[in-house]
């Protein structure tokens, strides 16, 4: 199991580099590190050209987190990828405890685990809606996201029918990556934490958009026009969309945001004519 891990960066050199540890310090070391600056105006690629000589290094134009993660991908040289979000960071045994798994059961493309959450420096307990699971969790999916990116290591082959990172979402992006995988493919869940993430900073993309939900709509409504799910995903796909939909648009009434009104109103509107029940 030869792996490339991929790290998108922008303007987080004080953060970039205790990832870069945290995957260089691993008891099984990864094959491949590939750092994607992502258009940093900081020192960025000067200081990981000077420090990570070995490092894979891509420079692009700043073009969002998915935009990083493609390319980054793309460029890999091994076909299985593990991901690392900039401000997270793995804990030392991550990169064998994913491999003792594969050994185990190397049936599935796709492994995540537990984690650790820190929050302006300290630890706190993630909610019921985060909690972690494996197999067929696509409904599990379905309310936001609960496999994270830093915790995830999965072999290129799914992305020939799932697609890449959705490059126009600005945020939710892996939300949208994970439903369009977990529909076709079981996921294996290591019930442990093997990554930390940090949050609380200015620049997470939960603190830079409002309206998360905006972006789940979004993704859903696509998916279900592609009209590949199975009956029984698609109904709940369809519940959760009305549901999301019901709430967003309540608040848009509410607060007078006719932008809101002006592009969602439409989608609920065509789910009621195509005859759901909950219209």
């Amino acid at each position: 199991m030869q792996i490339s891990a991929v790290i998108p960066s922008h303007n987080r050199l004080h953060s970039l580099i205790p990832a870069i540890e945290s995957v260089s310090s691993q008891t099984s070391a990864v094959d491949e590190i590939i750092v994607v600056d992502d258009g940093s105006t900081d020192t960025t690629t000067a200081e990981i050209s000077r420090r990570y000589p070995q490092i894979k290094l891509i420079q692009q134009p700043n073009r969002g987190v998915s935009a990083a993660r493609n390319a980054g991908i793309k460029l890999a040289s091994f076909d299985w990828i593990a991901l690392l979000d900039s401000d997270d960071t793995w804990l030392p045994g991550k990169i064998s405890s994913i491999r003792q798994a594969y050994s185990l059961q190397p049936e599935y493309l796709l492994f995540h685990s537990d984690e650790i959450w820190m929050r302006r420096g300290v630890r706190v307990n993630a909610m019921k809606k985060h909690v972690k699971s494996g197999g067929w969790i696509f409904e599990n999916c379905l309310p936001l996201c609960v496999i994270s990116p830093s915790a995830v290591v999965f072999h290129r082959s799914i992305l020939a029918a799932s697609g890449y990172f959705d490059e126009n979402l600005p945020a939710c992006e892996d939300y949208d990556l994970w439903l369009k995988i977990c529909h076709q493919y079981p996921v294996c869940y290591i019930d442990k934490p093997l990554i930390t993430k940090y949050g609380g900073h200015r620049d997470q993309l939960s603190t830079r958009y409002w309206g998360m939900d905006r972006f789940r709509i979004r993704s859903l409504y696509r998916l279900l026009q592609r009209n590949v799910l199975c009956k029984r995903y698609h109904q709940a796909a369809v519940s959760t969309l009305i549901e999301k939909l019901e709430i967003l648009l309540k608040g848009a009434h509410k607060h007078g945001n006719q932008k809101v009104i002006d592009e969602f109103a439409p989608i609920l509107d065509q789910i009621c004519l195509a005859g759901t029940t909950r219209c």
